[in-house]
């Protein structure tokens, strides 16, 4: 137990990323599959784009205070500075997850209920890693102590 409990400290924030990231990930996959299994249909490029967006907003949302609390331990005041620069990141995502659901599904035509599963896990892994980066290299950056 020990040694679990060592490893785990010895790589806490990757470890409580990788947790916000899953649950961040069921959010976002959640809300777009409710929304293009129920009211909207993935055939559509105008619908399918609007379930991408309201998911994504629903898990920025999410992934933010997790972040912020659970991962990165922020104790920054400049709320709004930080939430910018989270969201301008989390922007940047976004148009990757866009761009990856319109080439698979739009562009090369695999719009069937399978390829919207295959490609949102793709998306999600390539979207992650890039969101770790960053809010580790931008967002929640530690500020270093200055020596005297």
């Amino acid at each position: 137990m020990k040694k679990i409990k060592d490893l785990y400290y010895k790589y806490e924030e990757i470890i409580n990323y990788l947790i916000v990231g899953v649950l961040t990930t069921v959010v976002s996959v959640a809300v777009k599959f409710g929304l293009l299994f129920t009211v909207l249909d993935q055939t559509n490029d105008m619908q399918l784009q609007v379930a991408v967006i309201i998911s994504w907003i629903c898990a920025v949302t999410f992934a933010y205070f997790t972040n912020r609390i659970f991962v990165f331990h922020s104790s920054s005041k400049e709320y709004v500075k930080e939430i910018t620069t989270f969201v301008s990141g989390r922007i940047l995502t976004l148009f990757m997850d866009i761009f990856i659901n319109w080439f698979i599904i739009t562009l090369l035509e695999l719009n069937t209920n399978l390829w919207v599963i295959i490609t949102t896990l793709i998306s999600q892994v390539v979207i992650t890693v890039s969101n770790y980066v960053i809010s580790k290299v931008f967002v929640f950056k530690k500020k270093k102590l200055k020596k005297d």
